[in-house]
């Protein structure tokens, strides 16, 4: 988690930011309640960045109550981002 926490921080106190990040498999625990990025994660939300977090993987994991930050989206629409993007960054 100290990776991951690491990353955001970083990503916050730059000026270029992501059109999108998107979470799915165990990444879609980082947007709900309990996360230790949550704080990061809504500040880059307000700074435009689209959270994008796989419906499937909410509803497997029993996580869709669970929610604090981001939109869910559909697997196409994870993709549509993953290929509209420029670079994509897989952590």
């Amino acid at each position: 988690m100290k990776l991951i926490t690491k990353y955001f921080s970083l990503l916050l106190e730059g000026t270029d930011y992501p059109n999108a990040i998107c979470f799915y498999t165990d990444g879609a625990r980082l947007v709900c309640n309990g996360s230790p990025v949550l704080d990061i994660l809504s500040q880059l939300e307000q700074k435009g960045v689209r959270l994008i977090v796989c419906s499937t993987c909410l509803e497997e994991m029993n996580l869709k109550n669970n929610l604090q930050v981001g939109i869910v989206g559909g697997m196409a629409d994870i993709l549509e981002a993953q290929i509209k993007a420029e670079k994509v960054i897989t952590l």
